[in-house]
């Protein structure tokens, strides 16, 4: 597969489906997009239309669709951009299509890729995950590409080993204005995301669904830290590494701290475009935490805090009043810390 003309469908016309098929339209490459209903409607006649939420900038890219894939029809990369609860219903559609050798599941994971073997075979399966948010914003979509630093648009092959063909779907996404990195244990980056994403999404729900609410309400920000905790050590127990490295800090800071910066991380506009995609896709995120529920039932692992932020994936649930603060917060480690230094500080003296 060479990346200097790729021709690409991009199986979802979402937010995030459209974001992703109009810069790689824009970046020269022979893009289609599978829409149905009203949405296919709307891009035959209006183009994906795009408002960069950083600049202001307005775009509109006309990408051609398709309503549907034929079992020859012939592609060199299937981007597969659908919510988790969708995936399984259209396997069977993709693998009725032996023309296109590489079909990429890009989104939330945590039971594995499995069944896409199973339907697909391995040879055909890649996994990955998008570096950007989107949301829809006055009849455009709102987009943030994230940082390199931050996330960026993340792919590999299912046994991490380096090859062609993930190279030359790194360099297509950085020609698009995407940062990449590729990945040497995909199932893992996507299983700890969920570990992350699902208690996010649920302390969101827990505070109505409104970034301002949750970022007031301190027993919203605790029970989320300490889900993501109870997450990562699912993962320890399961012999799976939290990953990307650097996640594993939030194992070690102290709960206080934490709460502080998870509060102003969901204050800024960035976080609010981030927390967008969680206001429609309730289903999605009950599918993911379900995933992750029975990932957790193969260990001893105690989950009060995940199973307390389950209930409000429940459409009909009570979110808990603006500003509940009643949980109270763990202060153990900044006090083993003050002792730690205490202790220095004296051995210090004595030396």
């Amino acid at each position: 597969m060479s990346a200097a003309q790729m021709k690409i469908l991009v199986y979802g016309a979402g937010n995030m489906g459209s974001l992703y098929a109009a810069l790689l339209k824009k970046s020269g490459h022979d893009v289609s997009i599978l829409a149905r209903g009203k949405r296919l409607a709307n891009i035959r006649e209006r183009g994906i239309q795009l408002e960069d939420s950083v600049t202001g900038t307005h775009d509109t890219v006309r990408v051609p669709t398709v309503e549907r894939l034929g079992a020859d029809d012939n592609y060199d990369l299937a981007m597969v951009i659908l919510p988790k609860n969708h995936i399984s219903e259209v396997l069977p559609i993709l693998a009725s299509n032996r023309q296109t050798p590489s079909v990429l599941f890009f989104g939330n994971n945590a039971a594995g890729p499995g069944e896409m073997i199973d339907v697909l075979g391995r040879e055909r399966v890649l996994l990955g995950f998008p570096g950007a948010a989107a949301v829809a914003h006055d009849g455009r979509i709102r987009y943030l590409i994230t940082s390199a630093q931050e996330q960026p648009t993340t792919i590999g092959e299912l046994d991490g080993v380096p090859s062609p063909r993930i190279d030359a779907i790194g360099d297509v996404l950085k020609a698009a204005g995407f940062p990449v990195s590729i990945c040497s244990n995909m199932d893992a980056w996507l299983k700890t995301h969920v570990a992350e994403i699902s208690p996010t999404a649920n302390a969101l729900y827990m505070a109505g669904v409104d970034g301002g609410r949750l970022a007031r309400t301190r027993d919203a920000l605790v029970l989320l830290l300490r889900a993501i905790r109870e997450g990562y050590r699912i993962l320890s127990a399961r012999g799976i590494p939290v990953t990307p490295k650097s996640h594993r800090i939030f194992q070690w800071i102290p709960e206080p701290l934490l709460v502080v910066i998870m509060r102003r991380m969901v204050e800024s506009d960035a976080t609010s475009i981030k927390l967008g995609h969680a206001h429609g896709a309730r289903n999605e995120m009950k599918a993911i935490a379900d995933e992750f529920r029975r990932l957790a039932g193969t260990t001893s692992i105690s989950t009060p805090a995940m199973d307390r932020l389950y209930q409000y994936l429940d459409p009909s649930a009570q979110p808990v009043p603006d500003g509940s603060s009643e949980i109270p917060i763990d202060w153990s480690a900044v006090w083993i810390a003050l002792g730690v230094f205490a202790g220095l500080v004296v051995l210090s003296a004595v030396l």
